[in-house]
């Protein structure tokens, strides 16, 4: 029976050690960009116009060029898209044939200046 009790403890401290490293990994990945992102986590606004709002989309949109950029090799304007575009555009990158043109995703989108 005691023995039993220890194999529980060892199993459940097991994978508590697990998920705590697992999920200190997953953070130390975080750029800058990111971080800037991600402290916007949680927040409402009171529409576009919102000051916070415009810092909100202005961190989402280079942190979405970078990334963009860094699995696609494709450079893209932050002034040109707005950060739900980037998110949208990444998505269908991702899909994309490889034979496909990037070009015939960016055209379905407004550009905005």
């Amino acid at each position: 029976m005691f023995a039993k009790k220890i194999i529980w403890f060892l199993t459940i401290f097991t994978i508590a050690l697990g998920s705590r490293v697992i999920a200190s990994t997953v953070y130390a990945k975080e750029s800058p960009l990111q971080r800037q992102v991600l402290d916007h986590a949680g927040k409402s606004y009171t529409g576009m116009q919102d000051p916070s709002y415009i810092n909100y989309d202005l961190s989402l949109r280079a942190y979405m060029v970078d990334r963009i950029s860094k699995q696609f090799g494709i450079a893209l304007d932050p002034k040109t898209y707005s950060g739900f575009d980037l998110l949208e555009i990444e998505a269908l990158f991702k899909c994309k044939k490889s034979e496909e043109s990037f070009d015939i995703f960016l055209k379905t989108f407004p550009k905005h200046p």
